[in-house]
């Protein structure tokens, strides 16, 4: 079956059957022998969804296209959300929902979150997923604040290698609790799992892609928490899970990460989507919202917020949380994205991201005065060093229409950081690398 034609051949047939003709082309005999099919009508070879933009964009839209071509990267990605996300999270039957208290009348916003939760939970390999937070950065806090709770413990390890914002809005989460914060130095820009050390600890913190694009091992961080008492927390850009070995299955406790990559835009910095999963020992801590599956008296499938005494408008300052909302519209962007690409489809976009961004590195260290700094184990991002002013270069490559990034708090301003998504064409790449090497001149 075509995936948007929604008959089989043998339906089609069928039907031309009780039409009265035995094949499609009988069915077009009407049609003058001039508007042949096989006649050359000027028409050019199909093309992608992502391909007709950009064609509208760069011959029928120029007085009013302004947008750049973007590698900035850091947390949020430049990446192609097909147009039926937007049509069909704009429904008002979606786009008007917020808090689902009355299962009765919010059957349909509560089976989107239920399925939502269920993705994530497929994606991550864990037991139990909320139905989102605010932001990554506050997904962070609430799972650092979790393992809190459930191991007694008063400290907790973040690795450096964590995006910085995510690290700030943990310090301040958690500058009212009785703990303390240890930072995990890092060795050519992983985390030095060599340096934890298990005492007290109530969780490590560790990213993978990490801040500067490069994939760590949970699996060995894991073998290094010699104490059952420490809970694991891996943080990921969801998309990449499609492509890595799952948080779950490398034995982390709880996952963690931002869902903006899920269909959502980058929207200049917000809203995004906070997403948490974990083990089902956890259930009873995990924050905000939980949807479940039921059956009501009739044995008719229903949906309903769920344990809701871990909630802070239930228990008060006994909570577990004061997360009681969630971002449920982008929740549905990231159900409708997940479910039109599938298994096979986000997956399908993360290699080609891999591709693109190992092409882009490959043009770039060619160029004189382009060092590598890491090895080359990233699926869309990665960092290299310049001999002039990083800032000086993504100021300038602004005015040119190219957005690249910089890594905050680099002493040494040497730094760029490039991410290179399935949108980027062959000419992207080319500009970014032509304007790299002319500015280094």
């Amino acid at each position: 079956m075509h995936p948007f034609i929604p008959c089989t051949d043998q339906e089609e047939l069928e039907l031309l059957h009780a039409l009265g003709f035995k094949t499609f082309d009988e069915l077009l005999a009407f049609i003058p022998s001039n508007f042949n099919k096989n006649k050359t009508i000027g028409l050019r070879d199909s093309l992608s969804e992502l391909e007709v933009e950009q064609l509208f964009n760069k011959n029928f839209n120029n007085l009013n296209n302004t947008s750049s071509i973007c590698f900035l990267g850091g947390g949020a990605y430049d990446h192609f959300i097909p147009k039926i996300v937007d049509t069909l999270s704009s429904r008002s039957e979606f786009y008007t929902a917020y808090t689902p208290y009355q299962p009765e009348v919010s059957q349909g916003t509560l089976q989107y979150l239920y399925e939502f939760q269920s993705m994530i939970c497929e994606l991550s390999g864990m037991d139990v997923s909320n139905a989102s937070l605010y932001d990554g950065a506050s997904a962070v806090a609430e799972a650092c604040s979790m393992a809190l709770s459930i191991t007694k413990n008063k400290k907790v390890a973040i690795s450096k290698t964590i995006n910085p914002i995510y690290i700030s809005v943990v310090k301040t989460y958690l500058s009212e609790r009785d703990c303390e914060i240890i930072l995990l130095d890092q060795l050519m820009y992983r985390t030095d799992i060599n340096k934890i050390n298990n005492e007290g600890l109530a969780c490590v913190v560790i990213q993978s892609p990490n801040y500067y694009g490069l994939l760590e091992s949970w699996e060995e961080t894991k073998k290094k928490i010699t104490t059952s008492n420490c809970l694991l927390i891996a943080v990921s850009d969801p998309s990449s899970l499609s492509v890595i070995k799952s948080p779950g299955d490398c034995g982390a406790d709880i996952y963690v990460g931002e869902g903006q990559t899920l269909g959502n835009y980058l929207s200049y910095g917000g809203p995004y989507l906070g997403i948490l999963s974990t083990k089902e020992n956890y259930i009873r801590k995990i924050p905000g919202r939980l949807i479940a599956k039921t059956n009501d008296i009739d044995g008719k499938v229903g949906f309903t917020l769920t344990l809701q005494t871990r909630e802070q408008h239930i228990r008060r300052e006994n909570a577990t949380s004061n997360i009681c909302t969630n971002q449920s519209l982008l929740a549905l962007r990231a159900t409708i994205y997940l479910g039109l690409l599938g298994k096979v489809g986000l997956a399908e976009i993360n290699k080609l991201c891999y591709k693109k961004a190992q092409h882009t590195y490959d043009k770039l260290i060619e160029l004189n005065n382009v060092e590598e700094i890491h090895d080359r184990n990233f699926v869309k991002e990665f960092c290299l060093k310049i001999n002039t002013s990083a800032k000086l270069l993504k100021q300038k490559a602004e005015d040119e229409g190219v957005l690249v990034g910089t890594i905050e708090g680099d002493d040494t301003d040497s730094i760029i950081q490039i991410a290179v998504t399935e949108k980027r064409t062959t000419a992207d790449i080319d500009k970014l690398c032509d304007f790299i090497n002319t500015f280094n001149k």
